[in-house]
């Protein structure tokens, strides 16, 4: 008898605690925003948000106001879509919000690299260091040696000039990605004297042979995060990590000449904090995500708006031509390639307000924070509302700030000055008659800011900035529309479009 009283207790215990993870019990508190489960146990939405996390969240807000709670695959989440809030979140202590908890999961499951405690501080003392100031003076004077191996190498050939026909977003993604690879991890050592070209050509054909495994991968990489890759692309996913593993491994980037000190610093601390060869090998291949997983498709965007807006081509290749003259270079029959400084990059404020522009059309970022206690968040209209401990908070600006068109008028066009005054200073933005801090957010906000978010800009400046000066260029199609964006990847930084366009270029003179 006793047995079996052990038993029932035993099975009711599993059954109730069956039925809270699944969400069964859980039920709205005085103060808590609107709750909405779905109808899946445990699954909730996550289905529709993965789908397309946009119309899913549009249609929530229409449904629930600015801020509401759904459960999403076991997890509830708190979306907060009242811009005036996210300061208070972005602001608040990691002791209540802390956005690593989510971070470590998706780390570990996308690159197999486990954090440990002092990660994040190597890793912005390693930025601030090398990725800021004169550090980014450095590393911008190495990008531009790697677009001259891979962009400019042979227009000074004595070819005529004829066009050449590529697909706009792999052209892009494949060179600005090889170039910020060859900048941060270094170049093949040429064997020998004089035989600097043939170290050069190794570095083109490595590179590019690294891209393409990169761009595997990265078709893999959202529904990786989400765990929900089939087992057959789970199998190449795993194939593809350690093959990255293998090629970016201590062993094999030690080899190297000219190493950034972004890369060797943190390594290095990493050992010294105990961190093994094997897990500092899959540090590495984070990194190459983190630095380059978004800079290509953010220069395709931006090439392709300016295509597509000749007045906006027009303008900002005046200024470019105007900065490179200004500094004693100039492009024309007979000339060598510009060489572009730090220096020259900080001087195009309508080049600056468009990349901004197309950041703010296609970044779409997903900010999510662990709620550790119990947090209270004031709306815009005065209500009071509280996250529950255990559950996440999250911000998508990409609706509720960059596409708000009480703070962005019109905005589904782009406007390649939107965010310039006509002195070159930056323009200032109001709603509701009040100024506001956040108004575009792609690299993120307050703790989780991008700390490479400087070097990915001047990495993608530089390169439109060498096409501009350098070709010719147009669309093969001129009337064809601006391809839709992959929404399977609505949460991961710059959004990949769903085909891309032919183009074609030639060099100028």
């Amino acid at each position: 008898m006793v047995l079996w009283v052990i038993l029932l207790c035993a099975l009711v215990s599993s059954l109730l605690g069956g039925l809270y993870v699944l969400g069964v019990f859980r039920r709205r508190r005085p103060n808590e925003p609107p709750l909405d489960k779905g109808t899946i146990p445990w699954l909730g939405y996550l289905l529709e948000f993965r789908k397309d996390s946009s119309e899913f969240l549009k249609r929530m807000q229409r449904k629930h106001g600015d801020v509401f709670t759904v459960l999403i695959g076991g997890i509830y989440f708190t979306f907060v879509m009242d811009s005036f809030c996210f300061g208070s979140i972005v602001k608040e202590s990691r002791s209540k919000l802390d956005f690593r908890t989510n971070a470590i999961q998706v780390v570990l499951r996308v690159f197999g690299y486990k954090p440990i405690k002092a990660t994040r501080s190597i890793v912005h003392a390693a930025s601030r260091k090398h990725l800021m100031g004169d550090g980014l003076t450095v590393l911008t004077r190495a990008t531009m040696e790697s677009f001259r191996k891979l962009l400019l190498f042979n227009l000074s050939s004595g070819e005529k000039r004829v066009w050449q026909e590529e697909n706009l977003f792999h052209y892009c993604y494949n060179i600005v990605f090889r170039a910020g690879y060859l900048a941060l991890y270094g170049t093949e050592p040429p064997q020998g004297a004089g035989n600097k070209e043939k170290a050069e050509e190794q570095d083109r054909l490595h590179s590019n042979q690294l891209f393409q495994e990169f761009w595997k991968y990265d078709r893999l990489f959202p529904q990786l995060a989400f765990a929900l890759l089939p087992p057959k692309d789970k199998r190449e996913a795993e194939r593809l990590k350690r093959h990255f593993w293998n090629m970016l491994s201590m062993k094999k980037v030690w080899q190297k000449d000219n190493i950034s000190g972004w890369l060797s610093d943190q390594v290095q601390l990493l050992a010294e904090n105990g961190v093994p060869e094997y897990m500092r090998d899959r540090f590495m291949f984070m990194l190459l995500w983190a630095s380059q997983g978004n800079t290509g498709p953010t220069a395709f965007w931006l090439l392709l708006y300016l295509l597509k807006h000749p007045e906006a081509l027009k303008a900002v290749r005046d200024e470019v031509d105007k900065v490179s003259r200004e500094s004693g270079q100039e492009v024309k029959a007979g000339s060598p390639p510009v060489t572009v400084t730090r220096d020259m990059l900080d001087q195009t404020p309508l080049l600056d307000s468009a990349l901004e522009e197309t950041l703010r059309l296609v970044a779409a970022p997903l900010l999510v924070r662990a709620v550790l206690e119990d947090t209270s968040v004031r709306t815009s209209s005065g209500t009071e509302l509280t996250l529950r401990r255990g559950d996440r908070v999250a911000l998508f600006p990409h609706i509720s700030v960059q596409m708000n068109p009480e703070i962005h008028e019109e905005p589904h066009k782009f406007k390649y000055n939107r965010f310039v005054n006509l002195d070159g200073t930056r323009k200032d933005f109001y709603r509701n008659g009040k100024k506001l801090k956040f108004v575009n957010m792609p690299w993120g906000a307050g703790v989780s800011t991008c700390p490479g978010r400087f070097f990915a800009t001047a990495e993608m400046k530089l390169f439109v900035f060498l096409m501009l000066s350098h070709f010719e260029l147009e669309l093969v199609d001129e009337e064809e529309e601006i391809p839709a964006i992959d929404i399977s990847r609505w949460g991961f930084g710059t959004m990949q479009p769903v085909h891309d366009v032919r183009f074609r270029y030639r060099p100028r003179f």
